[in-house]
């Protein structure tokens, strides 16, 4: 009788180490999936940040490459009218 006892004992004492163990597991996995899960939110916000670094820097280039267009088109006209002038210039000799 005190065998059984004793191997039930033995039996369940064996069960409760497994079921340790695997909550052990379990908590382990648990705090993997939560740094990966931060990982990505991480990643995330430095990609969203990164796009709007970029966003603003083509805002920047686009409002720089109309400042060009209009001077082009201004130094255009100086040198369009100084060549008529240069022309008028030459005919009058």
């Amino acid at each position: 009788r005190f065998s059984e006892i004793g191997q039930f004992q033995k039996i369940v004492g064996g069960l409760i180490e497994m079921v340790d163990e695997l909550a052990k597991e379990a908590e382990t996995e648990k705090m993997r999936a939560i740094g990966a899960r931060n990982l990505l939110k991480s990643v995330a916000k430095q990609r969203e940040a990164q796009q709007q670094q970029l966003q603003a820097l083509i805002a920047e280039k686009k409002m720089q490459l109309e400042r060009y267009r209009i001077e082009y088109e201004a130094l255009s006209k100086v040198e369009s009218e100084q060549n008529e002038f240069i022309d008028q210039f030459i005919l009058q000799k």
